[in-house]
């Protein structure tokens, strides 16, 4: 930015001090006047000035009023202002100062001040101009690359699903119902957008660990043994293991749901046998929801339980199994969840 493009308002209700300010700027900025506080108001707004030159004491609206309206309002809060007066007293300028001028000139004004004092601030606006202009394009840059780097992320979420459904044939619709299931209690419990986008996709990892549990133990019809029961518990520590140690929000969060979502509120739950709020929220939420489908979906040794069946043992499992706060959000979004079921099917 040129100094011909810089824009400066003076404003004085005496034409003969108007005069002088211009003699002294008119070469090297572009000058708009205002000889009321009023009408300083409304140009700084409609011209957005990069500096205003601002008498104090005119009638009605005086400088210092025009000063507080002006730092009140987004559009000119940034304008640095100048005070002009014949008012020289330190508590004139101290309480200019405070309204949030950044300099004071005082009557009769000395032409080559002016300029020196004008020149000064101008460079500091258009220093701040160019560092915010900087700041925003970084910004800008950390943000792209953020939004790059989630979607490289939930794609890989995505084909470590697809890979963990391969082997255990367990199908996209219920690993899609448990995760909006688990984003509608999140967001009753009031988690942000952006905690929730990766719930989502955490979740959908909650059993990658069954990639290192034998075909015999997944897919067989009938009861399991305790040592094959033994076996299978064996998923959440390896779909833990296969999570832990990634530097982002998404699979720390999804290491925390596939090692925790079988613990339970009474602490009789695995791999840890964690307790009560030992357990992270996202475990406790994921466990609820798991169970949830589980029940209401077919599985290789077990039929479709009815929706309210399968909501009559979450909620008799309250302090139980599931953390009782948990349990109140699946009664209190129930009509949600069960939406979900008969859409994703």
């Amino acid at each position: 930015m040129t100094k011909q493009q810089n824009r400066i308002l003076l404003v004085d209700d005496i034409p003969a001090n108007i005069k002088i300010l211009v003699g002294a700027l008119r070469q090297n900025y572009k000058l708009v006047v205002a000889t009321n506080g009023a009408d300083a108001v409304k140009t700084a707004l409609e011209k957005q000035p990069d500096l205003i030159l601002l008498d104090v004491m005119m009638p009605g609206m005086d400088g210092y009023e025009v000063c507080k309206v002006l730092k009140s309002r987004a559009e000119t809060a940034d304008i640095p202002i100048i005070f002009v007066t014949a008012m020289s007293d330190e508590k004139d300028e101290t309480r200019g100062f405070l309204l949030g001028a950044v300099d004071y000139i005082v009557k009769p004004v000395n032409p080559v001040i002016v300029k020196a004092r004008v020149q000064t601030h101008i460079a500091l606006r258009v220093a701040q101009a160019e560092l915010q202009r900087h700041r925003d394009e970084l910004e800008e840059m950390v943000l792209e690359r953020t939004r790059e780097l989630r979607d490289t992320q939930i794609e890989i979420t995505n084909r470590l699903v697809q890979a963990a459904e391969y082997h255990d044939h367990q199908t996209s619709r219920h690993i899609t119902r448990m995760a909006h299931y688990c984003v509608i209690l999140g967001r009753a419990h009031g988690m942000k957008e952006n905690e929730l986008t990766l719930f989502f996709h955490a979740t959908a990892m909650h059993d990658i660990g069954k990639v290192g549990i034998s075909d015999a133990i997944l897919h067989k019809k009938g009861t399991l043994t305790p040592d094959e029961f033994e076996e299978m518990k064996r998923h959440t520590l390896i779909g833990a293991d296969l999570l832990y140690g990634a530097e982002n929000e998404l699979m720390n969060m999804a290491h925390l749901i596939a090692l925790t979502h079988h613990e339970k509120w009474d602490g009789t739950g695995f791999p840890l046998g964690l307790k009560g709020e030992e357990i992270p929220f996202a475990g406790r939420v994921a466990a609820l929801c798991d169970v949830f489908d589980a029940l209401s979906s077919e599985r290789p040794y077990k039929e479709a339980w009815p929706l309210e069946d399968a909501k009559k043992v979450i909620i008799e499992q309250k302090g139980i199994h599931f953390d009782p706060y948990v349990v109140e959000l699946f009664e209190d979004n129930y009509e949600k969840i069960e939406e979900v079921y008969n859409k994703v099917k």
